[in-house]
């Protein structure tokens, strides 16, 4: 097949979705199939590089940190993608690039897939004056925009439920985002332990609390922080890997808690140098209710860290309370679940290996595209139905 897929943000930007597009992207490939990415430049100039395609777009940070859109629908690269004929297109945003998506599709009759990423609803407070409003506002526009979709790609039931509340008609699909899991596999896990903690001055004797992602209102890292500064446990490091918005108000806010000598912010992280950062911790912890999925969930799974996290749909059948980790809703379920891990090593084995063990059984990148080669396939076959025509996927032969 011929893919294009559409995204808002790409390389170099760093964050889950790009992630998932960029494994998304060479799962694909490996199976044989062409794939080409569409998504706005950082500049208002147009360009290719290799198989992206860059469309010139404008700053919009007031409306969200660091959002930009397009209004062009017309210019020779969007053309040179029309003659390329995608056999089906891959949306991964709302926005910009989702217009440019249903413009592309309908020139060409070919189907659109979205994946809704983002919870907008836990987003209202950068647009909206009151959370109300902020939430009928989404859920217009997420039917809105929907309704152009062929199957729409939920990464939980969480999202898939949210999206028929709104009133979403379109067929809904769970496929769990996968990863690639190869790099976190435990090498020389404990010299990447110890180069990581002499690097961050982390004693060897502290118990390492570890939260990735980007430092944003809505990942409620106060929660973790507040949390962290009333247990009882001593010789403890927390260890906050990302950047983002909201930095500068955690730093201060773990001084007003007396912790700013126990928590240490390391700022951005290339992905590729991320396994270190795991492999130097204990526990990951998030208190964030705004995720679809999660990906530094898994990449801590599959590292072997039980997580311990605020409890949240998003997490059913990924966080399983006492089989890979804890969840909490109280600072008391929180010292609770954190006191069994550090201190009982049994429970904190048995936690490790079934984090590991369900990471790489349930979201590994490769059965991610599996899956959504076998709806690619199905939304192409609605599109252009035939008789008699065979191809073959990595399931073998269908007709």
């Amino acid at each position: 097949m011929k893919i294009l897929i559409t995204t808002d943000v790409y390389s170099p930007v760093i964050n889950g979705v790009v992630t998932s597009i960029v494994n998304l992207k060479r799962e694909l490939e490996k199976f044989g199939h062409e794939v080409r990415v569409l998504t706005l430049s950082n500049e208002i100039k147009s360009y290719i590089e290799q198989d992206v395609t860059y469309i010139s777009s404008l700053g919009v940070g007031k409306i969200y940190p660091g959002a930009r859109v397009t209004i062009s629908k017309k210019c020779k690269y969007l053309k040179e993608l029309m003659e390329w004929r995608p056999d089906v297109i891959h949306s991964q945003c709302e926005f910009s690039t989702f217009r440019l998506a249903k413009h592309l599709a309908k020139s060409l009759h070919v189907p659109i897939i979205h994946t809704y990423h983002t919870v907008y609803e836990d987003y209202t407070h950068y647009f909206s004056p009151k959370q109300s409003w902020g939430k009928a506002m989404v859920a217009f526009f997420s039917k809105k925009v929907l309704k152009h979709a062929t199957t729409v790609i939920a990464p939980t039931e969480k999202v898939s439920t949210l999206l028929q509340g709104y009133g979403v008609k379109r067929p809904i699909k769970v496929i769990p985002t996968g990863i690639d899991l190869s790099s976190y596999k435990q090498g020389n896990a404990m010299q990447a332990r110890k180069d990581v903690r002499n690097q961050l001055n982390i004693p060897e004797k502290n118990r390492v609390l570890i939260f990735v992602g980007r430092l944003a209102k809505e990942k409620n890292l106060e929660e973790v922080l507040s949390n962290f500064s009333r247990v009882k446990l001593e010789d403890m490091s927390l260890l906050i890997v990302g950047d983002g918005p909201h930095r500068q108000a955690l730093e201060e806010y773990a001084r007003k808690l007396n912790i700013e000598d126990n928590v240490i912010f390391t700022g951005m992280v290339d992905p590729k140098e991320l396994p270190p950062y795991y492999q130097a911790a204990d526990i990951f912890v998030s208190a964030s209710n705004s995720e679809t999925q999660g990906l530094t969930y898994i990449e801590a799974l599959a590292s072997g860290l039980p997580a311990l996290c605020r409890k949240d749909p998003c997490l059913t059948n990924v966080i399983v309370d006492g089989t890979n980790g804890g969840l909490f809703e109280t600072f008391e379920e929180f010292e609770r679940h954190l006191e069994k891990m550090l201190c009982d090593q049994e429970e904190y084995r048995y936690l490790s290996i079934h984090a590991k063990k369900k990471a790489y059984e349930n979201y590994s990148s490769t059965a991610f595209a599996k899956s959504l080669e076998s709806v690619y396939y199905d939304a192409i076959e609605l599109f252009h139905p035939t008789e008699n025509v065979f191809y073959v996927n990595n399931s073998g032969i269908n007709q």
